[in-house]
């Protein structure tokens, strides 16, 4: 549930700290006081998209923080955790937002940075918010198949078959596609086809045009390279070579080495250097010994080069990509085979439709079982609503296969007894949809999972003893339920638990509101108020005290 909620230079509230109780709480306040900025920030909080317009006046950022008890809903507990962000053993959670005067904002949930996502994710399994004008939506088809999928608890069942659907339409849309143009396909098959044949014809592998160059390279080199390295061998192992004038010197110094420690030194370094000239040596008589002078084999080599340069040109790549192209090439002729295989397409058709129709059947049977329930629970609590007699039904009406299933799901409503059911945007008035939609929100709350329950001024377009009767049902579904609700009725108002009153006020150049925590006293002024406007007699406060009373009995 929700414990508690702190606002900050948001909107006109300087700061505002909330205490929440169990319960059903009412939020009453006049005209423009601001009632609806709490289920603005609670919206925010929850992950909607924030607006500058929504720093207060002159100040660098708004702040709105909300503390959840969570130790009723282990999974979002668990999820959580799972996460790093709830410690072991802790049962509250803290969710703040800070929204800058450019309209950015930061998330923290715990402390810790979180996405706007993960505020909707854990959002939705903390606060249901039942707006003002849900009744209006009633009329949409969408909105009634996406309200009842919910009470049946086939959410995720009708994205899959969502999903189902459009691969189905994908099968469906390849294999006409294969069909109008099997002849354009064909053609560009046989080009492909060509064009591969003729690739393949070389034998290419890969990195065949590196290794070939560099044998060219030591090929037309040969006879040079077996020069150079003959005379650089004579040069150091000759009669008068290198080697022979080294082994004079060390002679020479030999001889002295002991009375001149220099001269040992210098026959030190000279012994290198006979080391590293027997290197040099050795890798001349290496070079000499594998370089061959073949005229054949260089013509050969040269006519290959030629051909992949060729074909290199003809492709307009360089060579060593000829490999790859033909690699490419192989690719889109499976590619285009795949795509003219109309039995494999056809056979994909088919099992994707049978996927879809598997999928959609099981939605149906979910939303039968769900639909007489929630019809029945409807009709019984329409009654309690000066709706006497009227009958609430969700029709099933079997369809063409779409992507919401193989039914149009259609409320209809039978507005007194007897009367056959007729769709509800043709028959109901504006109070009776009003009604209707309440009725459907009281019940559907009554199996929601989430704690917290929240209803804008959903009573708009009723009043008298019907007002009366709304207030009592949501005063018993807070029984199970922490339950605010932001009304204008004096009726529904003296049925809370706890009363709120929304107020505002002139501070220097700029409008604050506020929020009171009404006592008995005040709460027979503030309902006196809705009663009789802005002149307030003994007898409406004595009508005020009367519902407060009748109300708790």
């Amino acid at each position: 549930m929700l414990l508690a909620l702190s606002l900050r230079d948001f909107v006109i509230v300087d700061h505002l700290n909330l205490d929440f109780q169990n319960g059903f709480t009412v939020l009453t306040g006049e005209t423009g006081a601001g009632k609806s900025i709490t289920l603005d920030a609670i919206g925010l909080l929850l992950g909607d998209k924030a607006d500058y317009s929504q720093v207060r006046n002159g100040a660098k950022e708004a702040q709105l923080s909300a503390l959840f008890d969570i130790g009723g809903l282990p999974q979002l507990q668990a999820q959580l955790r799972e996460q790093g962000l709830l410690e072991d053993g802790a049962e509250e959670l803290n969710i703040r937002r800070i929204i800058d005067a450019k309209g950015k904002s930061r998330s923290y949930l715990n402390n810790q940075a979180a996405t706007l996502a993960q505020l909707k994710t854990v959002g939705e399994q903390l606060i249901d918010i039942h707006g003002q004008n849900a009744h209006h939506s009633l009329n949409q088809e969408s909105a009634q198949r996406e309200l009842l999928d919910a009470f049946a608890g086939a959410a995720a069942q009708a994205e899959s078959v969502k999903q189902l659907y459009q691969n189905w339409i994908s099968a469906k849309k390849s294999l006409q596609e294969a069909q109008t143009q099997s002849e354009n396909i064909a053609i560009e098959r046989e080009r492909l086809q060509w064009q591969f044949d003729e690739l393949n014809r070389l034998e290419l592998k890969a990195g065949e045009w590196g290794a070939l160059s560099q044998s060219h390279d030591s090929l037309a080199h040969s006879a040079e390279l077996l020069q150079t390295a003959e005379q650089v061998g004579e040069q150091i192992d000759g009669d008068n070579g290198l080697q022979r004038q080294i082994y004079l010197c060390q002679k020479l110094l030999g001889n002295l080495q002991n009375i001149e420690p220099r001269f040992a030194d210098s026959l030190n370094m000279l012994a290198s250097i006979e080391a590293e000239l027997g290197e040099i040596s050795a890798n001349m008589r290496d070079v000499a010994g594998r370089t061959d002078i073949d005229p054949d084999e260089l013509i050969k080599q040269e006519q290959r080069m030629s051909e992949l340069m060729s074909m290199a040109r003809k492709y307009r790549i360089e060579p060593e990509e000829l490999p790859h192209k033909l690699t490419e090439l192989d690719e889109q002729l499976q590619s285009l085979h795949a795509a003219t295989d109309l039995e494999a397409l056809e056979q994909a058709v088919a099992h994707n439709l049978a996927e879809y129709q598997e999928a959609a059947h099981v939605l149906s049977a979910m939303r039968h079982q769900a639909a007489g329930k929630l019809s029945a629970e409807t009709t019984d609590h329409m009654q309690h609503l000066a709706m006497k007699g009227a009958r609430f039904d969700i029709v099933l009406l079997p369809s063409s296969p779409t992507a919401y299933g193989l039914e149009q799901v259609q409320f209809q409503v039978a507005a007194n007894k007897g009367s056959p059911s007729r769709p509800l945007n043709k028959v109901a008035s504006g109070g009776e949809l009003a009604r209707i939609s309440l009725s459907i929100q009281v019940v559907t709350s009554q199996y929601t999972q989430v704690p917290t329950l929240i209803f804008d001024e959903v009573d708009t377009g009723i009043g008298g003893g019907v007002a009366e009767m709304v207030g009592k049902a949501l005063r018993a579904l807070g029984k199970k339920h922490q339950v605010l609700a932001v009304t204008h009725l004096p009726q529904v108002a003296s049925c809370g638990e706890n009363h709120w009153q929304v107020h505002k006020h002139n501070e220097g150049e700029q409008t604050v509101s506020e929020i009171s925590v009404l006592d008995t006293h005040q709460r027979v002024e503030e309902i006196a108020r809705m009663l009789g406007g802005e002149i307030i007699t003994d007898t409406t406060r004595n009508h005020a005290a009367e519902l407060l009373a009748m109300a708790a009995a």
